[in-house]
């Protein structure tokens, strides 16, 4: 497996020659950017500035694994629920533009008032048009295991039988203490996604949570994509160069590379 770094948040404020520099300097090899940080790849760029963009991932060894976007599809108003699914067709685009391989979405909780299974249903179908969408543009749809209520696994699995188009993929997440069932297990939830699991976000590897055993599980799969740190900041550039190269020690002697 790859490590990478999502910009949430410890490079919230890099600009997008900084992320590059730091990613090579600390032998992190990819990187998922998050909208509204400071790197400025969004929606408003022309396309010469997208060029521009695909230009220097293309001559860096650092991957652009993917965009990170907010786009939900749990709300209630019809209108802004077709809203967020064209938002997220637009932001494909864009990915495809700047040389990404993908775009992260996420549910973001579940609606009060309205039964459970139809807002999974409702999420998953509106997925599972936008994975159809980018499908013909290369750009994998990657769906965070995120929000309240659906963050938990059963929950999600729901969600992805309602897309079953093979573009629909998983965003682990590494949720403490939400990925473990009800015995403190983390394998049998995570045999109900394994399948779909096309990115995995990983977080403190201090926290409690039991990255020995999901790398293991990963590797089981046979996945040998990346695992994006998504940690806090960590003081100026050269302080977090050197936080992100022990991170990665502790990655690699937890059984992740």
């Amino acid at each position: 497996m790859k490590l990478g770094l999502v910009t949430y948040n410890v490079a919230a404020t890099w600009d997008l020659e900084t992320i590059l520099r730091v990613c090579r300097e600390a032998g992190l090899t990819g990187v998922e950017l998050r909208t509204t940080h400071a790197h400025g790849v969004e929606l408003a760029l022309t396309p010469a500035q997208r060029r521009e963009v695909a230009a220097r991932f293309a001559d860096s060894p650092v991957c652009l694994v993917g965009l990170g976007s907010t786009f939900e599809y749990h709300a209630t108003d019809p209108a802004e629920a077709r809203r967020q699914i064209e938002g997220t067709k637009a932001y494909v685009r864009l990915a495809a533009d700047v040389g990404a391989a993908g775009v992260k979405v996420r549910p973001n909780g579940l609606p009060e008032g309205v039964p459970v299974e139809k807002t999974l249903e409702q999420i998953g179908r509106a997925l599972n048009e936008v994975a159809a969408d980018a499908a013909g543009l290369g750009i994998e749809i990657r769906i965070e295991v995120h929000g309240r209520g659906t963050c938990l696994p059963p929950h999600m699995a729901a969600i992805m039988a309602a897309a079953p188009h093979p573009n629909a993929k998983v965003c682990w997440n590494s949720n403490h203490p939400h990925d473990l069932d009800a015995n403190g297990q983390l394998e049998p939830h995570f045999r109900l996604l394994a399948g779909r699991i096309g990115l995995v976000h990983i977080n403190r590897l201090h926290c409690g949570y039991p990255y020995a055993e999901l790398f293991r599980l990963l590797k089981g799969t046979g996945y040998e994509g990346y695992c994006l740190a998504e940690l806090p900041a960590a003081g100026d550039v050269p302080c977090a160069t050197e936080f992100l190269r022990y991170y990665r020690q502790c990655f690699e002697l937890l059984g992740g590379a």
